[in-house]
């Protein structure tokens, strides 16, 4: 079969042209990759080049040994994936040991993927293990009124959660665990890495101060999804705040717990507390 035709590689490639269009990926900002399944390699298997040499992944991750990716490529443009895929992603393939990762189809022309890989290895590797092997989606993008609150809010998960589940009483619903925060740091190495994937343990969505946001889900269209949502409560907190420093109204913590009960989600109290 033609691997582009794939299912999985059209809701790929589908993903990265949504966000494209929303604005979130200028040039060549923000990386995606996909965990893909058993039977997904078997389904494209045929068109893998396995004569490649294995690259040091410059991290660790034993949990996903022997797992393959669809992934973005470094310095690639999202708005170029949907016009030619084959040149802008790739698949990649993890050694037996979980240290070393070599790239079977894709990035014709050259090139490898995204300078964020050990952030997404390490965090993969995490939501695997706290879902059961259900997320299987990394994304991370440059969404604008996400990175303006992290200039404005205190770079504090409690806050950033309460925040955001005020703007929309959906908020709460599509993410109960809460949104995790992590202050500025340099992109692409270790410490960025470690620091994203401790939180990937509590939370599905991480903000990075004044860079963007990271999201786990089970499919394209869950992580999506939980992206848009963030990003337009972001956008409804940023035109409030321009109108007046604080809220005339607002949901309370009574409100919360009410929903909570109404959708049977658990919303932590940790974010549920009175407002000074």
């Amino acid at each position: 079969m033609n691997i582009l035709e794939a299912e999985f590689i059209k809701g790929f490639i589908r993903m990265c042209t949504d966000g494209f269009l929303q604005g979130w990926h200028e040039r060549n900002g923000g990386n995606a990759t996909y965990r893909m399944k058993p039977e997904e390699v078997s389904e494209v298997k045929e068109a893998f080049q396995l004569e490649r040499e294995f690259t040091p992944i410059k991290t660790e991750v034993p949990g996903l040994a022997g797992e393959y990716f669809l992934v973005t490529g470094s310095g690639k443009y999202f708005r170029n994936v949907e016009l030619a895929p084959a040149s802008n992603i790739a698949i990649i393939e993890i050694d037996s040991r979980g240290e070393n990762y070599r790239i079977v189809w894709g990035l014709e022309g050259g090139g490898v993927p995204t300078s964020e890989l050990p952030s997404h290895l390490m965090n993969h590797e995490v939501k695997k293990e706290a879902t059961g092997g259900a997320h299987r989606v990394i994304y991370h993008s440059h969404t604008p009124n996400v990175i303006a609150l992290t200039f404005i809010l205190p770079i504090d998960d409690k806050v950033f959660t309460r925040e955001l589940w005020e703007m929309m009483t959906e908020c709460p619903v599509i993410f109960p665990d809460g949104i995790g925060t992590v202050g500025w740091m340099v992109p692409g190495g270790r410490e960025i890495a470690v620091e994203s994937s401790r939180l990937m343990n509590k939370y599905n969505a991480i903000i990075w101060a004044h860079h963007g946001i990271f999201c786990s889900g089970e499919d394209f269209d869950n992580t999506f999804g939980l992206m848009h949502t963030v990003e337009k409560a972001a956008e409804i907190l940023i035109k409030v705040l321009s109108v007046r420093p604080d809220k005339f109204k607002t949901i309370t913590p009574q409100n919360f717990r009410d929903l909570g009960e109404a959708f049977q989600v658990n919303l932590p109290e940790e974010f549920l507390y009175d407002k000074k």
